[in-house]
């Protein structure tokens, strides 16, 4: 690999596998499955396959938020993708999402599955499916929406940009971890400055904004991610502070935080769920 200082992008680009970073086994230029496997296939109307990170953590919250409100429609299995092993390239999942990113949803609670992907989508539709966590009006509803697809847009400054060059890749380049930086630091204040003024992200009410928003920019805050708390002076927003830990006390998100999660304390990683009853075995694990 040249020295950044000294590179020169190529007339055109070829692929050079590999490309080092932390996720070169499973990058690669072009779409489609690698290998045939067919997905697991559970009793509830539900299937979910993904990953405990930010994005996959986002749907499981809100899974589990529905649960809490009583609707029994929103059981679900939380089937694992390992996308460190190329599970997302499978046959199986690529037929769920082409994109070949967690998290995936099928919904067979109808005549004919639905696939849903993109959590932004997940969310939306898994609201109105169960109307809830989305205002009825037609201003509250259109600001929840500007935040949801806010986070959209803003987080792969986040991760793919600044947690990428910060945490993942091979060398260190001043120039990246700089410019992505400031980007955060200013979507920080964005949040920040909103939250001044309101309890939630959109407003008075606990919306599939703030689910969407939390597993990002409220596990930043509260040092979950890339190991950089100290290095963007998370301490200074004391709004999102607040806004993070107000979330993190809910139950639901207590135990959406925990569905296919692969790092951390064992006896908060519930890698599947198929039932209610599944957290219960963890909470004896974790007392024992």
């Amino acid at each position: 690999m040249a020295d950044s200082h000294d590179y020169q992008p190529p007339k055109v680009w070829t692929w050079s596998n590999p490309n080092g970073g932390k996720f070169s086994s499973t990058n690669r230029p072009i779409a489609g499955a690698t290998h045939e496997k067919d997905l697991p296939v559970g009793k509830h109307p539900l299937q979910l396959y993904s990953l405990g990170t930010p994005n996959g953590v986002k749907v499981t919250i809100l899974l589990e938020e529905l649960l809490a409100l009583g609707h029994k429609g929103a059981e679900y299995d939380a089937w694992l993708i390992k996308i460190g092993d190329g599970d997302q390239f499978g046959s199986g999942f690529v037929e769920v999402n082409p994109n070949s990113k967690i998290p995936a949803l099928l919904d067979r609670s109808g005549p004919k599955p639905i696939r849903v992907f993109e959590s932004g989508s997940i969310l939306l539709y898994l609201a109105e499916k169960f109307d809830a966590f989305i205002p009825k009006d037609i201003a509250g509803r259109t600001e929840t929406l500007n935040w949801l697809f806010w986070q959209m847009g803003s987080a792969p400054y986040l991760g793919g940009g600044f947690g990428h060059f910060y945490a993942y890749a091979p060398t260190k380049i001043e120039y990246a971890i700089d410019r992505f930086a400031m980007e955060v630091k200013r979507e920080l204040d964005v949040l920040d400055r909103r939250l001044a003024e309101n309890a939630y992200i959109a407003g008075d009410q606990y919306t599939i904004a703030d689910i969407a928003i939390f597993p990002w920019y409220g596990g930043l805050v509260k040092g979950w991610s890339y190991g950089a708390a100290e290095f963007l002076s998370v301490q200074e927003y004391k709004n999102v502070q607040r806004w993070a830990d107000a979330i993190l006390a809910r139950t639901a998100v207590k135990r959406g935080r925990m569905v296919n999660r692969l790092t951390g304390d064992p006896s908060e990683q519930l890698r599947e769920r198929h039932e209610a009853s599944d957290f219960d075995t963890k909470t004896q694990d974790k007392m024992a």
